[in-house]
């Protein structure tokens, strides 16, 4: 693993342990070179996904995207860190269950947004603001609507 400070491509694991209900193991490193120490996280990546943007081009599919969207609609929320990583890995667990090897950001969104409406009401209006693009006051109306309607009529 290639240290972060200083570039040389050996490192030493001091310590490894799984993380996230197993499906990931933190390891700390320590730079043979210049001795500075840093963490790594190992995931299994069942395949290769790409990213289908709205105005066709194609991207790799970063999971760091996700979690920066989701960090920043939870910011100053009462929800862990630990459980924005249960959502994102749930999410991305999602779209390699699917089978498919390219996904719509159309399709990465709703299931964001899913995931947040399940969590935390606050985080889901202020990730759907910036992904479906609110323009007035009243999109804010019409979204706040929508969940009392399901929330006092549940589907089973």
């Amino acid at each position: 693993m290639r240290c972060p400070f200083c570039g040389n491509p050996d490192s030493q694991v001091k310590d490894s342990r799984p993380n996230e209900e197993g499906s990931a193991i933190r390891r700390r490193r320590a730079c043979l070179s210049c001795g500075q120490r840093f963490t790594t996280v190992e995931r299994v990546q069942l395949r290769e996904l790409v990213v289908v943007k709205q105005d066709g081009r194609r991207a790799v599919f970063e999971r760091e995207k996700i979690t920066r969207s989701i960090r920043i609609a939870l910011r100053k929320r009462p929800v862990s860190e630990e459980r924005i990583e249960q959502i994102v890995t749930g999410i991305v667990r999602q779209l390699e269950a699917s089978g498919e090897t390219e996904v719509a950001t159309t399709r990465i969104g709703e299931l964001t947004m899913d995931a947040l409406k399940e969590v935390d009401s606050v985080g889901y209006v202020r990730f759907a603001s910036v992904y479906r693009d609110f323009r007035e006051a009243r999109d804010f109306s019409e979204i706040l609507t929508l969940m009392e309607n399901s929330a006092a009529h549940p589907t089973e």
